[in-house]
């Protein structure tokens, strides 16, 4: 469940950046409390996980999601550049989020 817990709360921190964007963009306050409670709900999620996660893995991966997510929802919605060796690199950080999981 922790697992689970740690996908959650990478998901809502990509949330959290993706409102970053849009509140620079549009500065309401729709977007000010979607922010609030994308990065809220990343930190209650991730404290959640690290009750039985160790504090490296859980914030490793975290922060891994949250970048690569980050960067991916920046290129979908943002027409950031996807470029070989941007996506290769995102696919490196996930890659070394999967491996945490294998050893831990």
């Amino acid at each position: 469940m922790s697992w689970m817990y740690l996908i959650m709360a990478g998901i809502f921190e990509m949330t959290g950046v993706l409102m970053m964007n849009k509140l620079n963009k549009d500065r309401n306050a729709v977007s000010f409390l979607l922010l609030v409670a994308g990065f809220g709900l990343s930190f209650l999620f991730l404290s959640l996980a690290m009750q039985t996660l160790p504090m490296g893995t859980a914030y490793a991966v975290w922060t891994g999601i949250g970048a690569s997510g980050g960067a991916v929802l920046g290129m979908i919605f943002y027409g950031e550049p996807r470029n070989f060796l941007r996506i290769l690199f995102i696919a490196m950080v996930l890659g070394s989020a999967v491996g945490l999981k294998l050893v831990s």
